[in-house]
C-alpha cells in the first residue's frame, strides 16, 4: 500500500514537472519552435499547419498529464466520485482528440519513415488502451479498467521518455540526432508499456494475496 502511494506521488510530481517544462519550453522560451524545426530532416511543406497541429498536440497532452494523476488518487476517487468520473471523461477525450494532430505530426517526424511508423504505433496504442479502459468501466469491470487505464497512463509519459533516451543516445553515446530520435520513438512506448505491465502484475499479486483492496 505504501509503495502504491509512493508511486502515485512520484508520478504526480513528474507530471507537474514535465508540464511546467513543456509549457516553458514550447510557449515561453521557443514559441515559434525554431529549435525543433532546425532538427527536422526536411523542410515542412506547410509550416503554419504543422505549428498549429503540434501546439494542439502539446496542449491536449498537457490536459492528459493533468487529469491522469487526479484519476489514480484513491482518496479523490472514493470521496468525490462525480469529480473522478468527469475527470476521467476529460482524460479520455483529450487522448481521443489528440489522435488527429498526433497522426499529422507523425508524418513529419525526425528520422523519416522509421520514426513515423514508431509514432503511428505509439498513437494507436495510446488510443486503443484508453478506449479499452473506457469500455470496461462502462461495463463496470473495474479490474480490467484499472489495467487498461494503467497502460494508457504510462503511455502518456512517452514524450518525456523520448527526451531522456535522446539525451542518452545523442549526447551520451554521440549518435546522430536523427538516429537517436528514431531509437527513442520506438523504445519510449516499449519501455513505458513494460513498466505498466510490471505495475499491473505487482498489483495483481497484492490483490490475490489480500494485501491491498481491489481498486
Amino acid at each position: 500500500m505504501k509503495q502504491r502511494k509512493f508511486l502515485i506521488m512520484i508520478l504526480s510530481i513528474i507530471s507537474v514537472m514535465w508540464i511546467m517544462h513543456t509549457l516553458t519550453k514550447n510557449f515561453v522560451v521557443d514559441p515559434s519552435f525554431r529549435g525543433f524545426l532546425s532538427k527536422k530532416d526536411e523542410l515542412l511543406s506547410n509550416q503554419m499547419l504543422w505549428l498549429l497541429m503540434i501546439r494542439v498536440h502539446i496542449i491536449l497532452a498537457i490536459i492528459t498529464l493533468l487529469t491522469g494523476p487526479l484519476g489514480i488518487i484513491k482518496r479523490l476517487r472514493l470521496k468525490f466520485l462525480t469529480f473522478h468520473r468527469w475527470n476521467g471523461r476529460v482524460y479520455v477525450l483529450s487522448i481521443v482528440l489528440n489522435f488527429i494532430p498526433g497522426l499529422y505530426v507523425s508524418f513529419f517526424a525526425t528520422g523519416g519513415w522509421p520514426s513515423t511508423i514508431g509514432f503511428l504505433t505509439l498513437n494507436t496504442l495510446w488510443l486503443i488502451t484508453t478506449i479499452f479502459a473506457y469500455i470496461y468501466i462502462k461495463r463496470k469491470d473495474v479490474l480490467r479498467h484499472s489495467q487498461w487505464i494503467t497502460r494508457s497512463f504510462f503511455l502518456s509519459f512517452s514524450n518525456m521518455t523520448i527526451y531522456i533516451i535522446v539525451a542518452i543516445t545523442h549526447s551520451g553515446l554521440d549518435l546522430s540526432y536523427s538516429l537517436s530520435y528514431t531509437i527513442a520513438v520506438w523504445l519510449c512506448w516499449i519501455f513505458n508499456l513494460a513498466i505498466a505491465e510490471i505495475v499491473i502484475r505487482k498489483k495483481y499479486l497484492y490483490d490475490i494475496k489480500g494485501l491491498t483492496p481491489k481498486v
